[in-house]
């Protein structure tokens, strides 16, 4: 699978409803992940919230999101992030390189809980990035 480019928007705690909202207006498959079901040291508070959602539609297009995380502030501008993802790890991690080169990693590139590398920076242009090497799926 080639790498794909997608949205990637951060919510105050209502991501459930906002992506559910974005499946009426679009249609298409909706997956969420809860902060609970992935693990990892959340907290009681955010069991519920949603740790990663992924919207596919029919038209061909993946709206991503998330709440915020334990310990990150939200702030109107500061909610969106450019998502590259796919299975091609030579090609992501030249990427994250490059976007990575004079800017500021907020999540050095490395296996998660999820199992897939994942990395997030922010370029010297102040545009977030989050990069996911998945693992093949079969």
């Amino acid at each position: 699978m080639a790498p794909l480019l997608n949205p990637y928007l951060t919510f105050d705690g209502n991501a459930r409803q906002a992506m559910e909202y974005y499946k009426e207006v679009f249609g298409g498959e909706l997956n969420l992940h809860t902060f609970g079901e992935i693990g990892g040291s959340a907290g009681e508070e955010f069991a519920d919230k949603i740790m990663h959602a992924m919207l596919t539609t029919p038209d061909g297009f993946t709206l991503m999101g998330s709440d915020g995380p334990p310990g990150m502030k939200y702030a109107p501008g500061n909610n969106f992030a450019v998502s590259l993802s796919g299975e091609e790890e030579d090609t992501l991690r030249r990427y994250w390189e490059k976007l990575s080169d004079g800017g500021q990693v907020s999540v050095p590139m490395e296996r998660q809980m999820w199992g897939d590398i994942f990395g997030m920076c922010t370029d010297r242009f102040g545009v977030p990035w989050l990069v996911d090497i998945g693992t093949p799926r079969g």
